[in-house]
């Protein structure tokens, strides 16, 4: 890591993670290189390596703050909302994730080889902003459900969490994809990120 504040250095790691960020809206995983970013960067490939190993790695650290808005979008609704129904519930959560369409994206790649390619140490920087969803959730739980047993809420986190990977794949297709099902003959319904999420919620909240 090179000599400078640390304002400077994350100043440096924005600018990557916001260049990966801009790359990958109209590039695939496999297209966007180091080349690739460098050049929407001030500074050169090499000084990259200073920050980010590989690209998994940046993509990674975007994951990551993806997920600490998702986490700050969840406080927000518990501060404005000190009550809500089941319905109302699903309803808030649904759109918080309709709003973090680039997390739900990120989630559908390959997760294992993504983060065996990233530093020991960026792993646990993204795994602790994990971690905290996962108790932002649970927080939420307990303020919106206070009746709801332990192991209820235990089997809603760690029902719904897996769910979020799928997602982005079955609500976001293309018309190549529309067409491959409909010449499949399979009578698919399509649906957004908010009605997978919210009748998601709705059914996990009723058993």
């Amino acid at each position: 890591m090179p000599k400078g504040s640390p304002e400077l250095t994350n100043a440096r790691k924005e600018e990557i993670i916001n260049a990966c960020e801009e790359l990958y809206k109209t590039m695939s995983f496999k297209e966007i290189t180091m080349k690739e970013i460098s050049e929407v960067t001030s500074f050169t490939r090499t000084s990259i390596y200073n920050y980010f190993q590989t690209k998994e790695e940046i993509f990674l650290a975007l994951l990551q703050r993806e997920y600490e808005l998702w986490i700050a979008d969840l406080n927000e609704i518990m501060e404005k909302y000190p009550a809500l129904s089941k319905e109302e519930f699903a309803d808030n959560l649904a759109r918080s994730l309709e709003k973090r369409e680039q997390l739900l994206k990120i989630m559908s790649m390959n997760h294992y080889d993504m983060e065996s390619s990233s530093r020991q140490e960026r792993l646990t920087e993204f795994k602790v902003a994990y971690g905290k969803s996962l108790n932002t959730v649970m927080r939420c739980l307990e303020q919106y459900f206070p009746d709801m047993p332990v192991s209820n809420k235990k089997n809603f986190l760690y029902t719904f969490f897996p769910f979020m990977f799928g997602i982005y794949p079955y609500t976001v297709v293309n018309e190549k994809q529309r067409t491959a099902m409909e010449e499949a003959g399979v009578n698919y319904v399509f649906m957004t990120i908010y009605e997978i999420t919210y009748n998601f919620i709705k059914c996990l909240l009723k058993n």
